[in-house]
């Protein structure tokens, strides 16, 4: 499979490359990114031949539909992760909480949360490409919360790659923020910034595109790449789990092997929805993908009116702060697919440049072929969330906006698959508001909380972050960045 860029080409990027060059440099000309060329067709047989198929066995088989140039042997390594996820048999359970709506808990691996299902097995394979290159790495990651710990994770003490590591200050529950400023391994930078989200996906953004950046690290001889979503590497492994929590819906007998779904998404970069869409022109019978966002609600006014408008526009602190965001990457491949390269080229410089953009009518209706959406306030969400542990079910702040979007987005009666991204733990202070009407609980205490009303216990790897040393202290405005990686390397 190759990979070609998304705002066309400078006359300084080859026209295709193949995914390992995609993965390593996932920055492409005026500042594009990676798309596939092609999606292959799965169909029907490909689905049937996996009804029966454990996780390990669909992601492997899914990877070599797609000719990746990575060995065999570093896949199976990578996908052995898996392997350490709550239930080494099924890391991805679907669980049935109405009669048509059923939750993918995405967040069984080592952060409680879904950016390990493709971070986990990312980690090994860029980190044995590198070896193999005999080149050495420095992973940029910006985080709204769960990339961070994840991306932190999976890299720790692997060889020839290095981590800078960026978050908001006092935009992540208490609990992401413990697990990267509890990181100690020595190939490990976290750096807090003063700012949003937004802030440090620009930066990120801004040092993978810099040639004097390059050039400085090339002097070290230091190759540059990315973890977060801008890099396809991670939306490869988000395209399998779509495919799973369907073949899970059939194994339950809830669905027969070609009944439509929606897919039910809450989305601030976007990555986790963009697998979805990757899935339905896959082949996976998807009727629309609802996509749920918080009151930073610029998705949805996106697929609403065709309007993508950050002007006099900030980030939102809210309850989900995973999806406190403005800037949303992976929206760039939607457009590329559905409109191609030079018309994404376009609208993504003028987002740059004015802040805003406006689809044509024609455009708006193709993305609304495939997306709706809507946006659910904290008040809301603490109602879900409420409402539905009362039924027996406790999740997180950013599943209870997908069920705003599935009471307000289905227009016909197909089972809907929503798409849990986090545990409980990572944001107690907000369910135990929500369930009990604590308010102003730190997290430990919420954690116990909310054990003692469920009756289940808090995880291990959550509890004992509170007795952790803080190894990572760095915190800087956002201008010193550069510097502060530059320094660490």
């Amino acid at each position: 499979m190759k990979f070609i860029e998304t705002r066309g080409n400078d006359g300084q990027h080859a026209t295709h490359v193949n995914f390992s060059e995609a993965i390593l440099s996932p920055i492409s000309s005026f500042g594009g990114i990676y798309s596939p060329e092609s999606l292959p067709d799965l169909g029907h047989d490909f689905l049937q031949k996996h009804i029966d198929a454990d996780y390990k066995t669909l992601a492997r088989n899914l990877l070599a539909v797609f000719e990746i140039d990575i060995d065999a042997d570093v896949i199976e390594k990578a996908l052995s992760l898996y392997d350490e996820f709550d239930d080494s048999n099924n890391p991805v359970p679907v669980n049935k909480v109405y009669d048509d709506l059923y939750v993918s808990e995405l967040y069984h691996g080592p952060t409680r949360a879904f950016k390990d299902m493709a971070l986990q097995p990312f980690g090994v394979i860029l980190s044995a490409l590198a070896q193999k290159r005999s080149e050495n790495y420095l992973i940029l990651a910006a985080t709204s919360g769960d990339t961070g710990p994840a991306a932190l994770e999976t890299f720790k003490n692997r060889d020839n790659v290095q981590v800078a590591c960026m978050y908001p200050v006092g935009g992540t529950s208490d609990v992401q923020r413990l697990q990267m400023v509890t990181e100690d391994a020595a190939n490990l930078k976290v750096i807090g910034i003063h700012g949003d989200f937004d802030d440090a996906q620009s930066a990120l953004k801004r040092l993978l595109g810099s040639a004097t950046f390059k050039q400085k690290l090339q002097e070290k001889n230091i190759h540059l790449s990315a973890a977060n979503s801008v890099n396809f590497g991670r939306i490869i492994f988000q395209i399998i789990y779509h495919i799973h929590s369907y073949l899970e819906l059939v194994r339950q007998k809830a669905l027969n092997l070609g009944d439509r779904v929606y897919l039910n998404v809450p989305s601030g970069n976007f990555g986790n929805a963009l697998g979805g869409y990757y899935a339905l022109k896959m082949g996976l019978p998807v009727e629309k993908i609802l996509i749920a966002s918080n009151n930073n609600n610029i998705l949805t006014q996106l697929i609403k009116n065709g309007v993508y408008d950050l002007r006099d526009k900030s980030v939102i602190a809210t309850t989900s702060p995973a999806m406190d965001i403005l800037k949303s990457s992976n929206i760039e491949r939607i457009l590329f697919d559905l409109f191609g390269e030079a018309r994404t080229k376009e609208l993504m410089l003028q987002l740059d440049k004015e802040n805003h953009y406006k689809l044509t009518r024609d455009e708006l209706d193709k993305l609304q072929n495939i997306f709706v959406a809507d946006f659910c306030n904290d008040d809301e969400g603490k109602k879900y969330i409420k409402d539905v542990f009362a039924k027996g079910y406790l999740m997180d702040p950013h599943t209870a906006t997908c069920f705003k979007a599935y009471d307000t987005c289905r227009d016909k009666p197909l089972k809907t698959i929503v798409y849990s991204t986090a545990e409980w733990t990572k944001f107690s202070p907000v369910i135990a508001s929500s369930i009990t009407g604590e308010m102003d609980t730190h997290d430990i205490s919420a954690l116990k909380s909310i054990a003692r009303q469920a009756n289940i216990e808090i995880p291990a790897v959550i509890s004992d972050l509170f007795e952790k040393e803080i190894s990572q202290k760095t915190v800087i405005d956002k201008e010193h960045i550069e510097a502060e990686i530059l320094s660490f390397i």
